[in-house]
């Protein structure tokens, strides 16, 4: 039986994103200095943003992250689709690490048993650990962090296969539990709709942004069971919300959108990227 590394290994690096280090510094950072998510005046407490290639969804994910360029958080929670087939409603890994062309990232498993123990502890399924897992939604993000971030990144990373509105509801106020203290931060990583004309993906990216912006995880939900709008992570969108309401945020702020055909030029199929960035205001 091969032993189990230490570290998981990017399955991406190399077509996602560039492998080589300095090649991909450079890319996220000229996206982060091109990016202006506007006036953010207050706590941001979390963000969301797209997981395509960096080449398609780059520079609308630069805009959420450039909200904390510079900022020191400790941990940041990751929640991303699983775009697999697993049984499991929640997954995480079993890693001690994971390795991006910048550096080695660290996993928090402390945390991840609470997050754990939280789930167990209102009836609901512990997380399951996955070794070398393929998943890009959650991986993509964490460039981005590893250079927007002052200090050296430590994550809680959570993949949501289920999306069902009660379990992200307790899936965030758990989260909301573990972080509460912390100088932390939650990053939901979602596309929008998938391979429709661009007017007719505006339209149900419309949908799901607003319900977005309008702090309402249930909405979001509702949109996608009508069909009015889509997002692959939304289960992972609902959970940071709940976790993030619980954590005093009270403000949703739409920061950028576009399509693929920004890249491609291709308007007839398309996939939607949003950005968003989750703050509580200044008291005045």
């Amino acid at each position: 039986m091969n032993a189990i590394p230490d570290t998981r290994p990017s399955p991406i690096a190399g077509t996602w994103y560039s492998d080589d280090p300095r090649e991909l510094a450079l890319q996220i950072d000229r996206f982060l200095s091109a990016a202006d998510p506007g006036p953010i005046d207050g706590d941001v407490i979390a963000l969301v943003a797209p997981h395509a290639g960096l080449r398609y969804s780059g520079r609308t994910a630069a805009h959420a992250f450039a909200a904390i360029a510079g900022q020191e958080r400790k941990p940041v929670a990751v929640l991303s689709p699983f775009h697999n087939y697993h049984p499991a409603p929640v997954l995480t890994t079993l890693h001690a690490a994971y390795a991006t062309p910048l550096g080695r990232v660290p996993v928090c498993h402390d945390l991840l048993a609470d997050v754990d123990s939280g789930l167990r502890r209102v009836g609901m399924s512990g997380l399951v650990q996955l070794a070398g897992d393929p998943e890009h939604a959650l991986e993509i993000e964490l460039p981005f962090l590893q250079r927007a971030l002052r200090n050296d990144l430590e994550i809680i990373p959570l993949m949501v296969r289920a999306h069902h509105p009660e379990l992200c509801a307790r899936l965030g106020s758990i989260l909301a539990e573990v972080l509460d203290g912390a100088r932390a931060l939650l990053v939901a990583s979602t596309d929008l709709s998938h391979f429709h004309p661009e007017r007719n993906a505006r339209a149900l990216d419309t949908a799901v942004l607003e319900r977005i912006e309008q702090f309402d995880p249930a909405g979001i939900f509702a949109v996608q069971e009508s069909g009015r709008g889509y997002a692959c992570g939304v289960g992972a969108v609902a959970a940071v919300l709940h976790a993030a309401r619980r954590l005093g945020a009270d403000t949703v702020k739409i920061v950028h959108y576009s399509t693929s055909a920004a890249e491609t030029g291709d308007a007839s199929s398309v996939v939607g990227y949003g950005a968003a960035v989750i703050y509580r205001r200044k008291a005045i």
